[in-house]
């Protein structure tokens, strides 16, 4: 973050020494490892997932905020900032980070039982493992309950039909979890994706998240043993647990793309030159800079106060969702507003903007629509449900 805008909120004062420090470690990996290559990924659409998912696990970032089985045990907050550091870079490393540890891990964590947790928490916190999480589906994004994926008995084993889409590190993943209608209501399983039946054909023609792994998940006549089920979850509070962890991160990782752009904006407007002076000394200027910097600043306190609130174990769903509405709301409107002060440079991935206003577009959408919060703040503060 620029000098000025962290004396402008005073940021690091809300921080503890640690946190400073592993914010700083964060960034400092993001900046020599990840950012010198991150325009040519985006633009050729691919990334070094599997190499940089090693690298991850040995910054300690995967599944940072979890106890044991090798995991870091960080505080909420810390988690947030390594998200906040790696989203300023782009948007594609910080789905990597959070569907791995708040999404995958997080649901063998929480719901799994304790063989699971040995035989992939160990192996998905060093990054030697890859994992997806399948909730999403072709015709039911905002609304899980209606997912048509099946998981049937059949005598000890349990067979899985159904497709899931647009998931995130799908093809290169190692372990799936899957979540299934039975006949007890949705249930989570945890899915090795060399098991026949299973594929995960990567979705290629997308304008945002070029930087990622996305992809379908099919499953035919998947079958698994019993203790492949999640023991500990049973209907849609498993998932949306899991969610509630993932859009956590993006309360502090869209405030991080936000800041990135900020910091290209101000740069720029000090070296251009237009009729004869910086970019940066005119009043238009200056006020997109101050009002943008506001926002900035604003989001940055709303996600370190979430995270006290998460570390003290109060957390709710409609305050994480008051977080992920603003803050990524924010972050696209801050995005296309630098983009003005590039001008036609903006356009181009020479610069992080466009590729940052692009990337939101889909953290826009992921992990409840803007929409869906909408409704679930609404809810909380009328009494009244409108989701139908």
């Amino acid at each position: 973050m620029s000098q000025s805008l962290t004396q402008l909120f005073d940021l690091d004062s809300l921080l503890t020494p640690e946190e400073i420090e592993i914010r700083s470690t964060v960034r400092k990996f993001a900046a020599e490892r990840i950012r010198p290559h991150i325009a040519e990924w985006f633009e050729e659409g691919r990334i070094p997932a599997r190499e940089l998912a090693v690298e991850l696990g040995s910054l300690g970032v995967l599944g940072m905020h979890l106890d044991g089985y090798d995991c870091a045990g960080t505080s909420a907050t810390a988690y947030g900032l390594a998200c906040l550091e790696l989203e300023a870079v782009d948007s594609g490393i910080r789905s990597l980070v959070s569907v791995q540890g708040s999404l995958a891990m997080f649901s063998i964590h929480h719901w799994g039982s304790e063989e699971q947790k040995q035989q992939w928490l160990p192996s998905m916190a060093a990054g030697r493992a890859i994992g997806c999480f399948g909730l999403t589906e072709p015709d039911h994004g905002s609304d899980p309950a209606g997912m048509r994926t099946r998981a049937v008995r059949d005598g000890d084993d349990w067979v899985l039909n159904g497709t899931k889409m647009w998931i995130t590190n799908g093809s290169i993943a190692d372990v799936a979890v899957v979540w299934a209608q039975t006949e007890d209501g949705i249930r989570g399983f945890v899915v090795p994706t060399d098991t026949p039946g299973f594929s995960a054909p990567e979705i290629r023609a997308k304008m945002s998240l070029r930087a990622s792994v996305t992809s379908e998940l099919v499953l035919e006549d998947v079958r698994l043993p019993a203790s492949a089920m999640l023991p500990l979850a049973q209907g849609l509070r498993g998932p949306l647990t899991s969610l509630g962890e993932a859009r956590f991160g993006i309360v502090f990782g869209a405030i991080g793309a936000a800041r990135d752009c900020l910091e290209t904006a101000i740069d720029y407007a000090q070296t251009r030159q237009v009729f004869g002076k910086p970019l940066a000394g005119y009043q238009l200027t200056q006020a997109k800079l101050a009002d943008m910097a506001l926002e900035v600043g604003k989001g940055h306190l709303l996600a370190y106060h979430l995270g006290r609130i998460k570390d003290r174990g109060d957390i709710t769903p409609e305050q994480i969702s008051t977080g992920k509405l603003n803050n990524v709301r924010e972050a696209i409107a801050i995005a296309r507003e630098c983009r003005t002060i590039l001008a036609a440079n903006g356009i181009t991935l020479e610069y992080p903007v466009i590729r940052h206003a692009n990337n939101l577009e889909s953290v826009l959408t992921y992990e409840g629509t803007s929409e869906v919060h909408q409704l679930t703040i609404g809810k909380a503060l009328t009494g009244s449900a409108a989701f139908r």
